[in-house]
């Protein structure tokens, strides 16, 4: 236990992509007796989430994403604006000894409050191409964590740390057997996951409809991650080739990604960069779907580096019509998913969360020595 805690603020709202790295970090600070406050947005995913997590100290911010049209502009000025105000409050009130940005629409307006302050800043980017957020406010900071090979044009390197996303301590493999019963499929049965990141994906749900048949005729279940308002929970069956039901199971959030991931033999995803921390974690081979529309295309970069790392294979959106030949010829081949396996277990040897717990320790103040019971 740390005899001087220190108070960090994280702005880690907006996306699970954001928000799971943001408590991540916090379970660490915690865990060594710091005090951690997640700056979180309204959204339904992120109270979602942060229920999951009774003991961390989460507080709403306002904020929405930036759009080019007037009203979106106008909406996105007033919930910033509103923002920088609860961020100068908790500023002010809580005297942070730091405070930690993971881009998204919350990150700007806390970042600004904080550096008016003095109040030590830093910004950690997890995609293979930086944000706005985090391009914005990197002038602001004194630390800017990108994933291991992503430059920043005009940052000083000085302020650079390479540096992977953290993961939350949940998030570990588990026995295959048992996971897989915790969905409620059989583990005698290869086991397909669609994973459209926390929010869903629509077309790959589209996509899970219609394959579910002929991948129970082969064998196959299925666990689907629809996403909140995109469908309720249910099971579905459909014959097996010994004539037997074959189930599909259709989950609108996964409260249970380490138990959803370690039943899986192969993945079929976005490419969120929190998404492929996740998978090289527990060790999930994955088929990769970038989301076409992603901000600077950055899950396309993220695509193709995990690709080139070994983790898997990727297939754009427009070629959906292979997917699922591409997905029965990886079940059907144990070398390849072997492989995988043994590449995604090489990106998950070095640890973030305790590199990036070591470097704010050299980025803060030293911590106040313990007063004496004179001075008391």
């Amino acid at each position: 236990m740390t005899a001087n805690p220190r108070t960090y603020l994280l702005s880690c709202g907006g996306t699970g992509g954001h928000l799971s790295p943001g408590i991540a970090l916090a379970e660490g600070l915690v865990a060594r007796g710091d005090r951690a406050v997640l700056l979180i947005s309204e959204k339904q995913v992120d109270a979602r989430l942060a229920a999951k997590y009774p003991a961390l100290h989460f507080t709403p911010i306002p904020g929405s994403p930036l759009g080019a049209s007037p009203r979106v502009l106008a909406r996105f000025l007033f919930t910033q604006s509103k923002g920088f105000a609860a961020g100068l409050g908790l500023v002010r009130t809580l005297r942070p000894a730091a405070i930690i940005g993971f881009g998204g629409f919350t990150t700007a307006s806390v970042i600004l409050a904080g550096a008016l302050h003095g109040v030590p800043v830093a910004l950690h980017e997890a995609n293979r191409v930086p944000g706005k957020a985090v391009r914005h406010l990197a002038r602001l900071a004194r630390r800017v964590y990108l994933p291991p090979g992503v430059t920043l044009p005009g940052v000083p390197t000085t302020k650079v740390r390479a540096a992977g996303l953290p993961v939350r301590a949940e998030i570990t493999a588990l026995p295959r057997s048992g996971a897989a019963a915790r969905l409620g499929l059989d583990p005698a049965r290869k086991i397909l996951v669609v994973f459209g990141g926390s929010q869903g994906a629509t077309p790959l749900n589209a996509w899970a409809r219609a394959a579910a048949g002929e991948l129970a005729a082969r064998n196959v279940q299925l666990a689907c991650v629809t996403g909140l308002g995109k469908g309720d929970a249910e099971i579905t069956t459909a014959t097996g080739p010994d004539g037997q039901p074959v189930r599909a199971v259709w989950i609108p959030f996964c409260d249970d990604v380490a138990a959803l991931l370690s039943a899986a033999d192969l993945v079929v995803a976005r490419a969120g960069a929190g998404s492929l921390a996740e998978f090289a974690r527990i060790g999930s081979p994955a088929i990769l779907v970038p989301y076409p529309q992603a901000a600077d295309d950055h899950q396309r970069a993220n695509a193709a580096w995990f690709a080139a790392q070994g983790g898997g294979v990727v297939l754009e959106q427009d070629a959906l019509a292979q997917l699922t030949p591409r997905a029965v010829a990886l079940l059907a081949g144990p070398g390849i998913l072997s492989a995988h396996r043994a590449a995604l277990a090489r990106l998950a040897v070095r640890p973030a969360l305790d590199f990036i717990l070591e470097d704010l320790d050299a980025l803060v103040a030293p911590r106040p020595a313990a007063r004496t019971a004179a001075a008391a």
